[in-house]
């Protein structure tokens, strides 16, 4: 009971660690972008709908900011998926960078959704179905 820990003993340097963003909020942030473009949510209707302004919801996705458990809980139900989902494959990646293919899926939907004609979108989504059964 002594003992005293490395917080009890610096608070300053207790409060820069904490209020610094570490790998795993920069993780959250890559999986909240990646959800919001699958979603086709620009940064501006994700901020307004989790009511924080455009920069705010930027350093979000770019784990510069925390994000605190309640605004995740926000995003997640805006988002349409269970807090867990922002942690999922969190041990697995290094240097919290997305693996390959799931930056080309990532891609993929962000172009996707910036296809205006409805047809287009059908028809690439055809030749999705297509080729995945060919595979």
């Amino acid at each position: 009971m002594g003992q005293k820990t490395a917080i009890d003993s610096n608070p300053k340097k207790s409060s820069q660690v904490t209020n610094r963003a570490s790998d795993t909020d920069r993780y959250v942030g890559v999986r909240i972008r990646e959800r919001r473009v699958m979603l086709g949510l620009s940064q501006q209707q994700m901020a307004n709908l989790i009511g924080v302004t455009y920069q705010q919801a930027h350093k979000y996705e770019r784990g510069i900011n925390r994000i605190s458990a309640g605004r995740l809980f926000e995003i997640a139900q805006v988002l349409r998926v269970p807090v867990g989902y922002f942690f999922e494959g969190l041990g697995d990646t290094e240097n919290g960078q997305l693996p390959a293919r799931q930056r080309m899926c990532l891609e993929v939907a962000r172009n996707f959704t910036l296809i205006d004609n409805e047809r287009h979108q059908e028809a690439l989504s055809q030749m999705a179905r297509a080729l995945a059964v060919k595979a």
